[in-house]
């Protein structure tokens, strides 16, 4: 059964109290831009992959930086950009070294770094959300953070707030990757991997906002993490219990793995309680195997040889929050599936079932995030505050198709739900809780993991919902 408490529980509470904490101390690697440079760029950022500007109806808004002269488009402190089938950023001549202590080992280590500074994006929604992922490789002893500074509607700043310390790796030369929590202005906070406007209801929002990559490195080892993709989702999702119901499109179904996070109950309960809390990690390992990617057996290595489908197992390890405890931070799932040979990954929100019909439709499963009571989604047979599955096709009546890793073994996996308490658990931003108070939903939040050379199919999908 999926777990009944999550990390959104928690924001749901938070939510409801103007955090009054201060921001959270980042690593002093580098002073902020100047004030020259921080002037607002045109509609659409030099670079940028701006995807989704086209429709400004739309209450979702995302840019993404992956293209060589989308690096060389920012402000560079160390960093090089570097071109290619797949253009990077990379280190160059690092800009200095600092010191880290990493707050879940105590350990304080010296790194050599290097910064990249996006232009200043504006967002084609005012938001009151926003989310960052990032695609990367990072090799043993090196790391990097993503930083993001938003614009408010009156003119004013947020602080950098950081969303994700982020390494593929957990050994001894390696930082713990973690979110960052008590970092606040007073007017907006970072909830895990979230941005959000405290109260919305003030008609706040944040217009336009520039991200920051910090590269790091164990000094002189020559290595560096290479950055293929960031980018970040804005959104205004307006409050709602319940949602426009969406026709139904073409009857499609993709065939993708199928893999129960129950079978893995009790297993390394330092990752979240075991299998129980690894919706996401498990999701997301359907994915990237339905793409033709899996972890090799050297990397596998350490999986109890006793325990079926050790690959979700070493997802859970790798996509493992330590500030947040658990394995449910969305961009870093998203950076695990790209961590794979030639794999693209974001996380979004979509507005309907149609968008995800048309990702569908062009072979490309979706990862969605949606809770419930039992009694609101027929066949589930368990309700919960926070779960994942994998969206892999429509039925004639147009149906929902998932892959639901909360089912007892690997065979159950593959449900159909109800479209209309489907689409409905899924979009919605407000609901009731199993005590009968109002809580929040995740608004269409989705992972969309796709090859990073898509065929032409799939860049229309793509662009359609914003992602290229």
């Amino acid at each position: 059964m999926a777990s009944p408490t999550s990390r959104r529980t928690v924001l749901t509470a938070a939510l409801a109290v103007v955090a009054g904490a201060g921001a959270a101390n980042a690593v002093p690697a580098y002073a902020a831009p100047s004030a020259a440079r921080r002037t607002a760029a045109p509609q659409r950022p030099a670079g940028a992959v701006p995807g989704g500007a086209e429709r400004a109806s739309r209450p979702v808004d995302n840019a993404f930086w992956a293209s060589y002269s989308g690096w060389r488009a920012g402000t560079s402190k160390g960093t090089r950009a570097v071109s290619g089938p797949r253009p990077a950023l990379v280190i160059g001549t690092p800009a200095g070294r600092t010191d880290y202590t990493d707050p879940h080992t105590r350990k304080t280590t010296t790194w050599e770094y290097a910064t990249w500074t996006s232009p200043t994006h504006r967002s084609t929604v005012p938001a009151t959300e926003l989310i960052a992922s990032w695609n990367a490789r990072t090799p043993a002893g090196t790391w990097l953070q993503v930083e993001l500074r938003g614009r408010y509607s009156d003119g004013t700043d947020t602080p950098w707030y950081v969303m994700g310390r982020w390494t593929s790796g957990d050994g001894d030369g390696d930082i713990r990757r973690t979110s960052v929590d008590d970092q606040s202005d007073g007017r907006s906070s970072v909830w895990t991997d979230t941005l959000a406007v405290d109260d919305a209801a003030s008609g706040l929002r944040v217009t336009s906002y520039r991200l920051r990559l910090t590269l790091y490195r164990t000094p002189g080892s020559g290595l560096t993490p290479t950055v293929h993709r960031i980018g970040a989702m804005a959104s205004d999702i307006p409050d709602r219990f319940t949602v426009p119901e969406s026709v139904p499109g073409l009857a499609h179904e993709l065939t993708v793995p199928r893999y129960s996070q129950e079978i893995h109950i009790g297993q390394y309960p330092q990752y979240d309680n075991g299998g129980e809390a690894w919706c996401s990690p498990t999701s997301s390992q359907m994915i990237i195997e339905y793409w033709g990617r899996r972890p090799t057996a050297a990397e596998l290595a350490w999986v109890d040889p006793g325990y079926a489908d050790p690959q979700v197992c070493h997802a859970a390890r790798f996509t493992y929050d330590h500030q947040y405890g658990g394995c449910g931070n969305w961009p870093f799932n998203a950076a695990y599936a790209a961590t794979y040979r030639d794999l693209s990954a974001a996380v979004t929100r979509l507005v309907s079932l149609t968008e995800v019909e048309t990702l569908v439709a062009a072979g490309i499963p979706v990862i969605t995030s949606q809770s419930f009571l039992k009694e609101e989604l027929t066949g589930a047979g368990y309700g919960t505050a926070g779960h994942l599955m994998t969206v892999i096709g429509f039925t004639a009546a147009g149906d929902v198709i998932a892959n639901d890793p909360a089912s007892p073994d690997n065979p159950a996996v593959r449900r159909v739900y109800r479209r209309r308490e489907w689409e409905n658990i899924w979009l919605r931003t407000k609901r009731y809780n199993s005590s009968g108070k109002v809580a929040s939903g995740t608004g269409g939040i989705a992972y969309v993991y796709w090859p990073a050379s898509p065929g032409a199919a799939q860049r229309r999908a793509l662009r359609a919902v914003g992602l290229l």
